[in-house]
């Protein structure tokens, strides 16, 4: 423990008195050594009544009823902003060190006289452990100097329960403290406010603990703020404010909400006996605003509020708190129903239509693309099934092409609309960014968010009267294509086919179809049947 500097008197003191303790035992009571110099009836080391008759600066001169006056410090009598606290003719005691100083007058001191009076009153509180009160008059190494009658040290671990930096604010306040160590010798003092605040919070918290039941609304100061929550001051007692339980809406840490020193209103959510925890919500002094959300949202009506997330299914909003709505990636845009979602980020306010509200589950829906006009209703006029439309390719898929025609919607060729006798189409050899391309208008579906063109559809499909141009029983000539384990693939015409089964390429029995045609050689052969659904003409060589 650090022991406290000793004052500038006690080192005068010493030096007055040193020459008289070297001829003294060495435990002998400081009162009886100064009592073998007398003069009169006026004994050194006595304390003395007197009246103050002048006052400087430096001293203030007092009359004990001696042949001559006597002088203390004025410094003795200094309040801790400087000012004196003594008047002339004001009455005052006074210790006797000297009766006669080189200048031929009396030397005095009243902190000493004060330090005789309090120390059997000081060792009386110190024994039976009883509070002192005193003022906090200056701020010095280690902690606080304390006036308690007498000047007494404060250790700065010992001025409150919580370590505290600031300790200016102590300073002119008068409290109340224990004597835990004094030394009447050496003039030490040491005093503890640490102990009277915790015997103070030990009943308090005992009291407190009594009355302590579970649904209780309680006030509380918040002592502490950690990531996950508060710790609040019930009166003695401790209790966890988790952050789920400050508020209904989302906190994103406890400190944007609550303060240290804040008092608050607190309900006891637990309360655990054995282990004397306790676990407290704040929300839940508060109204649940799901309570009056069906009332306070109607569907139909337009809301607004602060993005507070963003995913891939679509965007959070804070509408109250503790009300949040989502907007789904299907009713963010008419064009993109999909997503990915675009032009919105976390913070910013929106105004959206509210679709429906669950109460039960809390959820509400919200559209976004509800306040805006929907292209959809003018493609359908614009483009009626069957119109031929031009545009450029603006983004190239596995499944087609995507053709801007310069509306808010694009439109698909889809990679079966793009010929009517390719086979396994590449969008990647059919189309180049930027190209333009002729299509007719295949589907304007408003429901579906469907806006479909094909380019094969601008001529007639040769499956449509191939039976006119090959009837079946008639002879046809073509190019051998494609060569299987099955049979022959022969080319008629641009694009259309026909397949000599291996059961057909000649009268003989035909192990492979490679031993009687080859990719390149040209047969003749009879039609046996068409199937313009499923596209197929079967032939027959022999």
């Amino acid at each position: 423990m650090t022991t406290m500097q000793i004052p500038a008197w006690a080192k005068e003191f010493d030096v007055i008195t040193s020459d008289v303790e070297e001829v003294t035992a060495e435990n002998a009571a400081f009162e009886e050594l100064l009592s073998k110099s007398t003069t009169g009836s006026f004994i050194e080391g006595e304390v003395y009544k007197g009246k103050i008759i002048f006052i400087t600066d430096d001293f203030v001169t007092v009359d004990i009823g001696y042949k001559q006056e006597g002088l203390v410090f004025a410094k003795e009598f200094r309040n801790y902003d400087g000012t004196l606290k003594v008047a002339v003719n004001d009455e005052i005691e006074v210790y006797l060190e000297k009766l006669e100083s080189h200048l031929g007058n009396l030397v005095l001191s009243k902190d000493k006289a004060e330090i005789l009076k309090a120390w059997d009153k000081i060792s009386e509180a110190c024994e039976k452990g009883d509070p002192v009160q005193g003022t906090v008059i200056a701020k010095v190494k280690g902690g606080l100097s304390v006036d308690i009658g007498v000047k007494a040290f404060l250790p700065g671990s010992q001025i409150d329960i919580r370590p505290t930096k600031n300790l200016d604010k102590f300073i002119g306040k008068t409290m109340e403290f224990k004597v835990i160590k004094f030394n009447k010798k050496r003039g030490n003092i040491v005093l503890s406010r640490r102990a009277i605040l915790q015997e103070e919070r030990g009943k308090l918290r005992d009291e407190t603990l009594g009355q302590i039941q579970e649904g209780m609304v309680v006030k509380g100061i918040v002592k502490n703020i950690t990531d996950y929550g508060a710790f609040i001051d019930l009166g003695g007692v401790d209790g966890l404010l988790h952050i789920t339980d400050m508020s209904w809406g989302r906190v994103k840490h406890p400190s944007n909400l609550l303060g240290v020193g804040d008092e608050i209103d607190v309900k006891i959510l637990k309360y655990d006996s054995s282990k004397e925890r306790v676990s407290l919500g704040l929300k839940q002094v508060q109204p649940n605003p799901w309570e009056s959300a069906k009332e306070k949202y109607i569907t139909g009506t337009n809301v607004s509020g602060e993005i507070v997330s963003i995913k891939d299914y679509g965007i959070f909003v804070e509408l109250n708190d503790g009300i949040e709505g989502l907007i789904h990636v299907s009713e963010v845009s008419w064009t993109n129903p999909k997503g990915p979602i675009k032009g919105h980020n976390v913070g910013d306010t929106i105004e959206a239509q509210v679709l429906e509200v669950d109460v039960e589950n809390k959820r509400i829906s919200l559209g976004l693309k509800q306040l805006l006009d929907n292209p959809w209703d003018a493609l359908e006029a614009k483009y009626p099934v069957g119109k031929e439309v031009e545009g450029k390719v603006k983004a190239i898929v596995d499944f087609g092409a995507f053709i801007d025609l310069g509306d808010d919607v694009d439109a698909l060729i889809h990679v079966s609309d793009v010929s009517w006798t390719k086979k396994n189409v590449n969008p990647n050899d059919e189309f180049k960014l930027g190209d333009a391309i002729k299509a007719l208008v295949l589907t304007v579906d408003k429901d579906n968010s469907k806006f479909c063109l094909g380019i094969k559809q601008l001529a007639e499909d040769p499956w449509k009267k191939i039976d006119q141009r090959m009837p079946v029983g008639n002879v046809v000539e073509g190019e051998v294509v494609r060569v299987t384990d099955f049979g022959a693939f022969v080319e008629l015409e641009t694009g259309i086919e026909g397949l000599i089964h291996i059961s057909e390429l000649a009268d003989e029995r035909v192990e492979k179809p490679e031993d009687v045609v080859k990719v390149g050689d040209k047969v003749v052969a009879l039609v046996m049947s068409i199937d313009k659904d499923d596209k197929k003409i079967a032939l027959s060589k022999k």
